[in-house]
């Protein structure tokens, strides 16, 4: 007569970590049952009980039990070689559908979708998608880039991301740009609003009624704005911001300014002011570079949720729709947070141009 075999031995760490997940729904139904199964065994129920409970044979019970005994939790969701579910597509079809997804186009097209990839080669879009998830390829997406040629690209870097992760004492940071020719657009009709089933809807065409030019200094460390709204982008509006940036800055601290080095911002009658006002100090970011510039990402905020949808008959109407989102900004404001150092942004920059030539090299 076959004696029983005895409770399965188990630590109590073990014991709460398989009980877990033995209630777990996010799980793999095997490793559920699995830790039924085992959690059982350390009961004291008999295998074959525990294989009539779970719909299992006695033999896989006592696979289990002996995998455990010998491994512990190790591995414990990992899969046999040679079990499990077998590949329906062959390894060459996988490297076929990688290599043409990454070193060609269909006929007429400048890029792969799943149905005309699954069409050349003769399985599903599902097959497709799968295989490039795995993968990480995303055919219909494309993104910006420009890498800078100014000869002081590395020098300006490192001085501006210095302003962001160690501003200096008794001084403020700011972010300055000029945003041009914001238009006050009028739609031809009226907007529909927005109701269950439906989003709000705009028409496509409109009507211009003018543009104002938005100059704004971003205080790195508390996210405030500074804004005024100027009939033109030159360097007479320019240094009528300069003058407002300098009576809104209580005395005694340094103005740091974070800026381009577009010509309005460099002229003559600016550098006179400048000398005059020797608590300004002006950083210059690279050539191409205006991702650098934190005050850009505020005007991405601001067209998104206070210009585009918006409806304006008149400059003033656009004006004073500015100034209450500067307003509620000022009021409730965050500021962004720079985490890359000068030497990451620099490796980055690296491979890109290794990249660039070796695609120059390939021509």
């Amino acid at each position: 007569m076959r004696l029983p075999s005895p409770p399965l031995q188990m630590s109590g760490e073990q014991r709460l970590v398989l009980e877990r997940l033995s209630g777990s729904r996010a799980a793999a139904h095997r490793e559920v049952q699995r830790a039924r199964v085992l959690l059982l065994a350390a009961g004291g129920v008999a295998s074959t009980r525990i294989a009539a409970q779970e719909g299992l044979s006695p033999a896989t019970v006592a696979a289990w039990r002996e995998r455990f005994e010998l491994e512990g939790l190790k591995g414990f969701a990992a899969v046999r070689p040679g079990r499990g579910r077998k590949p329906s597509i062959p390894p060459e079809k996988v490297a076929m559908i990688v290599h043409a997804t990454l070193h060609e186009k269909p006929v007429g097209e400048t890029y792969w979708s799943c149905r005309s990839m699954a069409k050349a080669q003769g399985v599903s879009p599902a097959t497709v998608q799968r295989i490039w998830s795995a993968r990480g390829l995303k055919p219909h997406r494309v993104e910006g880039f420009k890498l800078s040629s100014d000869a002081r690209f590395e020098e300006k870097l490192v001085d501006v991301v210095g302003l962001y992760l160690n501003p200096p004492e008794k001084a403020i940071v700011l972010c300055l740009d000029g945003k041009s020719q914001l238009q006050a657009l009028d739609r031809t009709q009226a907007s529909l609003p927005m109701k269950k089933s439906r989003a709000g809807a705009v028409t496509k065409d409109y009507e211009r009624n003018g543009t104002t030019t938005l100059f704004a200094a971003l205080d790195v460390l508390i996210g405030g704005v500074i804004g005024q709204c100027l009939p033109r982008h030159r360097h007479s509006e320019f240094l009528t911001f300069l003058r407002t940036i300098d009576a809104a800055v209580p005395d005694g601290l340094e103005i740091h300014l974070i800026l381009d080095s577009y010509a309005t911002h460099t002229h003559e009658n600016v550098k006179k002011w400048l000398a005059k006002h020797p608590r300004f100090h002006l950083h210059f970011t690279p050539t191409s570079s205006s991702w650098m510039n934190m005050i850009e990402r505020w005007f991405g905020k601001l067209t998104d949720r206070a210009i585009r949808r918006g409806v304006f008959q008149s400059v003033p109407d656009l004006i004073a729709a500015i100034e209450a989102y500067l307003q509620a900004n000022n009021e409730n404001s965050e500021p962004f947070v720079w985490t890359a150092t000068a030497d990451e942004i620099l490796a980055t920059v690296r491979r890109g141009r290794v990249a660039l030539n070796q695609l120059d090299t390939q021509k």
